[in-house]
């Protein structure tokens, strides 16, 4: 057993079931789209930055090798 596990537990579909009642309790179903949209916003700006970084290093290394 690795220490995520023991903190964690099993994550099985009562508790999906859960986690997704209370935040339908909490946000509401007019709020989740908008919540949805920025977390969307943010995985595609987090992408772009390691690709950009990616790009960055492969510069370097091929700089280094000339």
């Amino acid at each position: 057993m690795n220490a995520l596990t023991i903190f964690l537990g099993v994550v099985g579909t009562p508790q999906i079931i859960l986690v997704v009642v209370i935040v339908l309790l909490l946000f509401g179903g007019k709020k989740i789209p908008e919540l949805m949209k920025g977390l969307g916003g943010g995985v595609k700006e987090f992408k772009n930055a390691m690709k950009e970084e990616d790009q960055k290093l492969t510069k370097k290394e091929d700089d280094t090798k000339e």
